[in-house]
C-alpha cells in the first residue's frame, strides 16, 4: 500500500475471529508511538485481542518510521528524518480510505506520537471514524525547547539515539517548519476542541515519557471522552519489546484491554 511521499507503509492484518455467518464489528487501524513499528512490544499482543473479539485489526509502520518489514534496525533512517505530523496524518488518511468502502466502523488506536496523530487526523476533519482509542498521548504537537528548536532550524536538524537499536536518529527541520507554517493545523487541543467523535484515553499513572496532565488536557478538550488511569503503568504500560503474543501481559496492559474492552461499542 503507498503512503506519504510515494513510500510503502508495511503492514500487518489481522482477520477476525467470527461464527460463518457474523459480520466483522469493526476495523481498528493500530498507528505505533516516536522509533515505534507495527511489531513494538503489546501492539501485537492487543491486535490479538481484538480480532478475537471480532474486529479486522491493521497494524502498520508509517511511511516516515524508518522502519520496514522487521523489528531490528531503523533500515531507512533517511526517511525518519523527514516526518513529519503532516504524512503522518496522510498516512492514516490513506489507510482509512482502503477501508472506508465498507459499511462496518472504523475505529483508530494510537501510541503516544501515533495516539496525537490520531486525534490530529480525526479534528482537521481529514479521517472519519467512529471512535478514538488513545494511549499515552501527547497534548502537543511540539515538546521541543526553544534552544532546541533554534538549533533544529540553524543546523537542519538534531539528534534523537535510539535506546533500543544504539543508531543516532535524527529529527529534521521540516518537523518545525511545518508546524511554524501552520500552526492551526497543530494546535491540537483547539483542533478536537467540542469534538462529539468518541474517543477513550487511556495514560499510565506513572509515565515518565508523556505526563499524565497530557491526558486530562485532551479530556478537557473532547466532549465525548473516557479516560482510563492505568494504576502503576508506565509508557507502555509495562510491557517489555519484543512481546510474544503468548506471553502473559502485565497486570497494567491487561487493564489497558479490560479499559478498551468496557468502551467498544
Amino acid at each position: 500500500m503507498n503512503g506519504s511521499c510515494g513510500e510503502l507503509i508495511y503492514g500487518t492484518r489481522h482477520d477476525p475471529e467470527l461464527a460463518s455467518q457474523d459480520s466483522p464489528r469493526g476495523v481498528v487501524l493500530m498507528a505505533h508511538g516516536f522509533k515505534g513499528y507495527k511489531d513494538y512490544g503489546m501492539f501485537p499482543w492487543l491486535a490479538t485481542q481484538f480480532a478475537h473479539v471480532g474486529y479486522i485489526v491493521q497494524r502498520f509502520n508509517f511511511a516516515h518510521s524508518g522502519m520496514l518489514g522487521g523489528d531490528s534496525l531503523f533500515e531507512r533512517p533517511d526517511l525518519f528524518e523527514q516526518a513529519t505530523w503532516n504524512n503522518q496524518v496522510e498516512d492514516l488518511k490513506i489507510l482509512a480510505e482502503s477501508f472506508q468502502q465498507t459499511d462496518i466502523p472504523l475505529i483508530l488506536f494510537g501510541h503516544s506520537r501515533g495516539g496525537a496523530a490520531t486525534l490530529l487526523a480525526t479534528g482537521r476533519g481529514d479521517v472519519e471514524a467512529s471512535g478514538v482509542i488513545s494511549l499515552s498521548a501527547p497534548s502537543q504537537c511540539n515538546s521541543l525547547t526553544p534552544d532546541e528548536q533554534q538549533r533544529l532550524l540553524d543546523e537542519g536538524r538534531i539528534e534523537s539515539p535510539s535506546g533500543r537499536t544504539g543508531q543516532m536518529l535524527y529529527v529534521g527541520k521540516n518537523f518545525l517548519e511545518e508546524q511554524l507554517n501552520s500552526p492551526e493545523m497543530h494546535d491540537l487541543q483547539q483542533l478536537i476542541a467540542g469534538s462529539t467523535l468518541p474517543c477513550i484515553l487511556i495514560h499510565g499513572e506513572v509515565d515518565q515519557t508523556v505526563g499524565i496532565d497530557a491526558a486530562k488536557q485532551l479530556e478537557a478538550a473532547l466532549k465525548d471522552s473516557t479516560l482510563a488511569i492505568i494504576a502503576g503503568g508506565d509508557h507502555v504500560y509495562n510491557t517489555p519489546n519484543p512481546f510474544s503474543i503468548d506471553d502473559e501481559p502485565s497486570p497494567q496492559l491487561r487493564n489497558v484491554w479490560n479499559a478498551i474492552l468496557s468502551w467498544l461499542p
